[in-house]
C-alpha cells in the first residue's frame, strides 16, 4: 500500500475518534520506533528540541552548569542548553566532517561540565569511541543529536544505544516526519518516569490528577495522537527512504573523488553514515554555491555558526578548524527525492569546474 493510502485512513480515524491527545497511538509509535533503533526505551515529544531540554534537565544540565557543544549545528541544539540554565561552552571540530572533536572536547571539561552534546552533522557519526571513553572517565553523561542521522550506524550498531541520551527529529524534513515531532531515547530505564513528568507539566499521567504531587517543573511537550498516527505510518517505509539516502550518499563519495578544487568528508572506520545531506569542502565555495545556482542545483551552507549570534557572546572563544572548515563548506541534496539522472548532473555540474 502506498503511504498516502495508508495516512488518510488512519489519520481519519484518530480525527474523529474523540483521542487527539497522547493515547493509545503515541504509545505505539514509541513502541515501533523503540524496535527501529534496537532501543525500547523511548519517549515522544512535539519536538526535537523539547526532547533535547528534557535531556538536559535529566543529564543535570541547570543554572551555574556548563554543558560542552559545537556551534556547527542548528541554533536549536544550543538553545536547549540556555532553557535549561546553563552555559554553552564551544568545542572546535574534526576538520574531516565537522562534528565534534574529540580532543577538544578534553580540553573543555571542568568540574562544571554537567554534560557533552555531540551533534551527527548532515547524517555522520561523530567520533562515539572515543567522545563515550573521555565522558566515561570523567563521569560526564553524553547527549546525542542525532537531528541529522536516523538509520546511521556505528560500530555497527543503529544510533539509540551508545550513549546516556540520545535524541532524534521528525521535523518536516527529517528522514522520518511527523509534520513536527521528536524522540528522547535513554540508556537508563529509570530515567522514563521523570522523562514522562517532565514532558506533562511535571505530572505523573497515570496518577489520579487530583492526587498527583508536582516535585519539579514540567513542561507541554508530549506528542499527540494525530503527529504519532503520521510517524507510524513513516515508519512503515522508513527503510526505503533511508536506503536512497545512503545509496545517493555513497555515490557522491564516488563520483565526486579527484574533482579539482573539491574535497569530500571523511570519517572513522566504526561509522556508516545516512546522508541527510551531502558536504563537500570547496575552493571559492560562494563561486561554486552561484554556479549552481545558475544551473537550478539548490545548494547551502544550512546553518550559520551559532558562536556568530550574539545571545552566544558570553561564550565565544577562538575555534581554529571551525573557521577554516566554515568557509568551504557547501551541501548539496542526496534525499530520496534525488533520483539517479538528478545526481548524475550535478556530478556532471560541478565536473566542469567554476
Amino acid at each position: 500500500m502506498a503511504p498516502e493510502e495508508q495516512l488518510i485512513p488512519a489519520l481519519r480515524k484518530v480525527l474523529y475518534s474523540g483521542q487527539i491527545s497522547e493515547g493509545a497511538e503515541v504509545e505505539a509509535f514509541e513502541a515501533a520506533f523503540g524496535s527501529f533503533i534496537g532501543n525500547p526505551q523511548v519517549l515522544s515529544f512535539y519536538c526535537g528540541t523539547a526532547a533535547l531540554h528534557a535531556a538536559l534537565l535529566l543529564a543535570g544540565a541547570a543554572p551555574g552548569a556548563e554543558v560542552i557543544s559545537t556551534p556547527l549545528t542548528a541554533e536549536p541544539t544550543n538553545l536547549a542548553i540556555l532553557h535549561a540554565g546553563a552555559k554553552v561552552v564551544w568545542a572546535d571540530i574534526d576538520p574531516r566532517n565537522g562534528n565534534s572533536a574529540p580532543g577538544s572536547i578534553a580540553d573543555r571539561i571542568t568540574d562544571h561540565t554537567r554534560a557533552i552534546v555531540v551533534v551527527h552533522y548532515g547524517g555522520i557519526p561523530a567520533s562515539l569511541t572515543a567522545i563515550c571513553e573521555l565522558a566515561t572517565a570523567r563521569g560526564i553523561p553524553v547527549i546525542e543529536d542525532a537531528a541529522h542521522a536516523l538509520g546511521a550506524r556505528y560500530d555497527g550498531i543503529a544510533l539509540g544505544s551508545h550513549s546516556e541520551y540520545v535524541i532524534f527529529s521528525f521535523q518536516a524534513i527529517k528522514h522520518l516526519t511527523t509534520a513536527d515531532g521528536g524522540m528522547l531515547v535513554c540508556r537508563n530505564a529509570g530515567d522514563l518516569a521523570r522523562g514522562r513528568r517532565i514532558r506533562w507539566f511535571g505530572i505523573d499521567r497515570k496518577a489520579p490528577r487530583t492526587e498527583a504531587d508536582i516535585t519539579e517543573v514540567g513542561y507541554k511537550y508530549h506528542m499527540n495522537n494525530v503527529n504519532a498516527v503520521i510517524g507510524c505510518v513513516q515508519l512503515d517505509h522508513i527503510e526505503a527512504v533511508i536506503r536512497r539516502h545512503i545509496d545517493n550518499g555513497k555515490y557522491f563519495d564516488r563520483a565526486l573523488q579527484g574533482i579539482p578544487g573539491i574535497e569530500l568528508p571523511s570519517w572513522d572506520a566504526a561509522a556508516e553514515p545516512s546522508y541527510w545531506f551531502y558536504t563537500v569542502f570547496a575552493e571559492r565555495r560562494d563561486d561554486l554555491s552561484r554556479y549552481l545556482a545558475g544551473r537550478g542545483i539548490a545548494s547551502s551552507l544550512v546553518h550559520r555558526c551559532n558562536d556568530l549570534h550574539g545571545i552566544f557572546d558570553s561564550s565565544r572563544r577562538k575555534l581554529p578548524a571551525l573557521d577554516r572548515l566554515y568557509s568551504r563548506i557547501l551541501h548539496v541534496p542526496c534525499g530520496w527525492w534525488v533520483g539517479d539522472e538528478d545526481r548524475e548532473y550535478i556530478v556532471e555540474t560541478i565536473r566542469r569546474g567554476w
